[in-house]
């Protein structure tokens, strides 16, 4: 695996930069189960989300960065982020404000990652740039804009990055949509069916999509309209229909892996700010991350989350075996689970 990551060199490294000073990141290592590399005919894929603290903060509190730590000690090949990169989504924020804040994300968050020579895939949280919010949305794509080359991805289209795009790296089909709001829009739904059916993503021995908002509210507080995407049906018929293997996706801010008709709903705990509880839960959740483990020999996906921390796995079975929620009942995915086959 090692020899497929792209190393940033000097010049990619001063474009992430993009005159943000200081490097933040943590030497430690994680306390999981999972061996640090994975198997030679394998691919560890890092997810995190919800990275933001108060409205208009320019830092991040501690868990971020130890869990960022944890996460590449564990040697993923990308890191996928789920959104909410940064505290934006309220009005009076001015542009030298929202530019300040995604520096702090590149010094953060980005920087680290590359300089370890790991691919960053990014999805807009409405944190991040929300419809309505136009000044968040030009500082997305300013931050971007310059940044993409030097992210280690394979494109397959890339003409709305950030927003929405596709991507092709390690047998993986990467399709990531603007689901910002309740509503991923309508040409989109029409742009990820071309692409999940044309010929880079069969190709690919996985498909995955990538959105903030998700198809099910699992949290307490935000399972409700407005919380979770209004196109429920038509998006899990396009997904299994196109051989999606899983939805990644945040907003929630509590960790809890779904399956639903033969789709895996990965949704991701904040890493940030605001961890919440499950629906019909009382136990804290801590701030948390997830590594994707695909093993190509055995046909396989193991799923595993920890906390960010401290590094250590998360009780599988101490979560629910069932939610139930505003969608109805929601199962609770194994954590070894088949790769979809078309």
């Amino acid at each position: 695996m090692g020899a497929s990551l792209m190393r940033c060199d000097r010049r990619q490294l001063l474009t992430l930069a993009a005159g943000a000073l200081g490097l933040a990141a943590g030497e430690s290592l994680a306390g999981g189960a999972l061996q640090a590399n994975p198997a030679a005919d394998a691919l560890r894929i890092g997810l995190i989300s919800d990275l933001n603290s108060s409205y208009g903060s320019t830092s991040y509190i501690p868990q971020v960065q130890q869990g960022l730590a944890h996460l590449l000690a564990l040697n993923p090949a990308v890191v996928v982020c789920a959104g909410d990169m940064v505290a934006g989504q309220k009005k009076g924020l001015s542009a030298r404000k929202l530019d300040q804040m995604w520096e702090a994300f590149a010094r953060t968050i980005l920087l680290p990652v590359r300089r370890q020579g790991i691919p960053f895939l990014p999805a807009v949280g409405n944190h991040d740039g929300a419809p309505g919010f136009s000044a968040d949305r030009q500082a997305v794509r300013r931050f971007w804009k310059h940044r993409r080359q030097a992210l280690g991805l394979r494109w397959v289209d890339s003409a709305d990055f950030p927003f929405h795009y596709s991507v092709l790296d390690q047998d993986v089909f990467w399709l990531v949509w603007d689901a910002s709001s309740s509503r991923v829009p309508e040409a989109q739904l029409l742009w990820a069916r071309r692409q999940l059916m044309a010929a880079e993503a069969r190709q690919a021995r996985l498909r995955l999509v990538v959105g903030h908002l998700p198809l099910a509210g699992i949290s307490q507080g935000r399972d409700r309209p407005g919380e979770m995407l209004t196109q429920h049906h038509r998006i899990k018929r396009l997904l299994q229909e196109t051989g999606v293997q899983g939805y990644i996706s945040g907003h929630q801010h509590a960790w809890y892996p779904a399956s639903e008709a033969g789709l895996d709903l990965i949704q991701l705990g904040a890493m940030g700010s605001g961890p919440r509880l499950l629906i019909g839960d009382r136990r804290p959740r801590p701030q948390s991350f997830t590594t994707l483990d695909l093993d190509w020999q055995e046909h396989t996906l193991q799923e595993t989350s920890y906390d960010a921390a401290t590094g250590m796995t998360l009780d599988w079975d101490s979560l629910p075996e069932q939610l139930q929620g505003h969608r109805g009942t929601l199962m609770r995915n194994r954590a070894l689970r088949p790769l979809t086959q078309l």
